[in-house]
């Protein structure tokens, strides 16, 4: 009788060929998620929450905007549109996903939680070796990404908690965070005219709404945009 795919030494050795892909995020995620607790710790909040948001959010730079959000007035509908905002492009990478993880059993409910810019990159173009469980690999690649920054909040957290300096200041690290991953796309694409698409909507909606009103509609106005601009593309390739 053939023992299941999911026996421990599968998962072992799924998990040891998945572990070398995630190292460079390991140095990535501790350094970021260290700043990320710090930040929080900064901004007021209890040593838990950003160990709690990290378990249970695990949405990168929505966890940084969430700092702020936790400190204003519940307002659960422009909360929700901001996630939805910052985070659309999951939208994307899960379409994109829907054939490769459906063979992954239970295994893909982590899978759909636990995606990242990070993981999907991996699972989507890792080469999964001959005889290596490919679910479990997926599942390996995600958890172990969100470990590393599980423990770099935690980290942060607790040294946000014994820092005696002034850290005022700190909170430039979300400006900070946009700006690098601004630059590092603009040096990647050939075409600059989304970059530029990204500066011009919201410094017009900024200019039009006010610095209370502009964030929403501009993220609106710029994926409403980006999508007409793709159909238009799409349109044109295939003529």
């Amino acid at each position: 009788m053939t023992r299941p795919a999911s026996n421990n030494h599968t998962k072992r050795e799924a998990l040891l060929r998945a572990f070398p892909y995630t190292l460079p995020i390991m140095a990535g995620f501790l350094f970021l998620g260290i700043t990320y607790g710090i930040y929080m710790r900064s901004l007021g909040h209890p040593a838990a929450y950003p160990v709690l948001m990290s378990v249970t959010v695990f949405a990168g730079s929505m966890e940084f905007v969430a700092g702020e959000l936790l400190l204003g007035a519940f307002r659960p509908v422009h909360i929700f549109l901001i996630t939805l905002m910052v985070n659309t492009r999951h939208i994307f990478y899960g379409i994109s996903m829907l054939e490769r993880y459906r063979g992954a059993g239970k295994k893909r409910f982590y899978l759909i939680f636990g995606m990242c810019d990070e993981s999907f990159s991996i699972n989507c173009t890792a080469r999964v070796p001959d005889g290596i469980d490919r679910g479990w690999f997926w599942f390996f690649v995600t958890l172990l990404n969100q470990l590393y920054w599980i423990t770099g909040a935690t980290l942060g957290s607790l040294f946000g908690s014994l820092i005696r300096v002034s850290t005022e200041g700190l909170d430039f690290v979300m400006t900070a965070l946009f700006v690098v991953i601004f630059t590092d796309n603009w040096i990647r694409e050939k075409d600059h005219t989304s970059s530029l698409l990204g500066l011009a909507i919201p410094a017009a909606a900024l200019i039009l709404l006010g610095a209370d009103r502009f964030m929403i509609p501009s993220m609106a106005a710029i994926i409403v945009v980006l999508l007409a601009r793709y159909g238009k593309e799409e349109r044109s390739a295939e003529t």
